[in-house]
């Protein structure tokens, strides 16, 4: 792959007026070749503030957040509060088929910004807009950080064990979930453009964008009025089964799920527990017979009717303590890498290191190292969600430094040096 290779989106121009709540929305498009260019207000975005920090140093170059959001991307500065930092936005309008943004509903209306007036400066625009609960409804104008949206859309009160208080997704799941859906909404609008030339306005909700995330839960309600609760590593059963869930290696966890359908039996565990001498007495009764029962079926027959496993409850228990033993007697790579060639449902429950290792992910060269200059380092970024083999995906450049392209962009619409000096320069007072 070259520059010169054609990507996705190379003839898509895409102005990015996201905050973090959308900027994953705008990172995808953009590595997919869109020119994206991100106008940033006086003093920056306020995600270039949000950590961890590139060796811990704090600045708005240094955001290790912001950076993975914003690759591919050009930078402006302009102040949209500012008479002329709108005018020169709107000089920037005819020019691009898309902007995206995330101000909550009718502050682009009362700049004259909005959807109507930017109709009138390109009839065919689609501009898409990401808020927590979407541009209309009682809850429209109500502020929406990622935990909001989170709870609001049901996932926290599902995550977590049963014990604990709902639990908070990490990293900021809401946002990247509304991210996506802005951009699959978007790219659908596209596509309706290239056969109508007609823009729209794509109202993208991140409550909304969550619910997929409850699974059946909603379902189960509207169907048998009973609410979901948070059933931590068991799922929906209701006692503890061997090799089914989280178990500790010697040097980290598994998750198994053994016994499920899609793999080798329970048997083929018990008998690589037997070939190094770890079986203990399974293979004795009562424990060989429960073993060789347990299967889908027997998992089923749990889940509808708890108590017909009561009457096995210590027999489990004592087939799980050896099991327990085994898999905390071996590395979790050896578990994965056995279990996988013998069919067991076995896999690692991947730290950050695990995956920065990963063979798989390294032998499909996954991760992309981009140069920063200005940190005299090079960085290793996530690699692609998707692989296009015509139009491939591709970091262009790293994140832009704030204003890096004022001169770019604007004098690209007619401004001279000293009027950008003078825009650019009042925007940072």
């Amino acid at each position: 792959m070259t520059e010169e290779t054609p990507t996705a989106l190379g003839d898509i121009r895409v102005l990015d007026l996201t905050g973090e709540i959308a900027s994953y929305c705008t990172k995808l498009l953009a590595d997919l070749g869109a020119d994206v260019i991100k106008v940033e207000p006086p003093g920056g975005d306020p995600a270039r503030a949000v950590g961890p920090f590139y060796h811990d140093g704090r600045g708005p170059e240094r955001s290790l957040s912001f950076a993975n959001l914003n690759t591919s991307k050009r930078d402006v500065v302009l102040d949209l509060e500012d008479p002329a930092g709108r005018a020169a936005f709107e000089k920037l309008v005819p020019g691009a088929d898309i902007v995206v943004e995330s101000f909550a509903p009718g502050y682009l209306d009362r700049l004259g910004l909005g959807y109507d007036a930017l109709c009138r400066l390109r009839p065919d625009i689609i501009v898409t807009s990401v808020t927590g609960f979407g541009q209309t409804g009682p809850h429209a104008q109500y502020l929406a950080p990622d935990i909001v949206g989170v709870a609001m859309a049901g996932i926290m009160w599902l995550a977590g064990d049963p014990k604990d208080p709902p639990n908070l997704p990490p990293c900021h799941q809401g946002y990247l979930s509304a991210g996506i859906q802005a951009a699959a909404g978007t790219m659908m609008a596209l596509y309706h453009r290239d056969l109508t030339g007609e823009g729209q306005h794509v109202d993208v909700s991140m409550q909304e964008a969550l619910l997929i995330a409850q699974e059946t839960a909603m379902q189960g309600y509207d169907l048998t009025k009973a609410v979901r609760h948070r059933t931590g590593v068991r799922g929906a059963l209701p006692i503890n089964v061997p090799a089914m869930g989280p178990y500790e290696a010697s040097d980290g966890w598994i998750w198994s799920y053994v016994g499920a359908p899609g793999g080798a039996a329970w048997t083929e565990l018990q008998a690589w527990m037997v070939s190094e001498g770890k079986a203990e007495d399974l293979t004795d009764e009562p424990y060989n017979s429960v073993i060789a029962e347990l299967n889908m079926r027997f998992l089923t027959a749990v889940v509808l009717n708890p108590a017909s496993a009561k009457e096995k409850g210590p027999t489990l228990k004592h087939i799980d303590d050896v099991l327990l033993a085994f898999f905390k007697s071996k590395p979790k790579w050896e578990l994965y890498e056995q279990g996988q060639r013998r069919r067991l449902l076995i896999g690692i429950v991947s730290n950050p290191e695990d995956l920065a290792k990963n063979p798989q992910l390294n032998a499909r060269a996954w991760f992309q190292d981009i140069a920063h200059p200005e940190l005299n380092d090079t960085l290793r970024y996530p690699g692609p969600p998707y692989r296009l083999s015509e139009t491939p995906w591709r970091i262009v450049r790293r994140p832009p430094l704030l204003g890096e392209h004022n001169d770019e962009v604007l004098g690209g619409i007619g401004y001279s040096a000293g009027d950008i000096a003078t825009l650019t320069g009042a925007a940072a007072k």
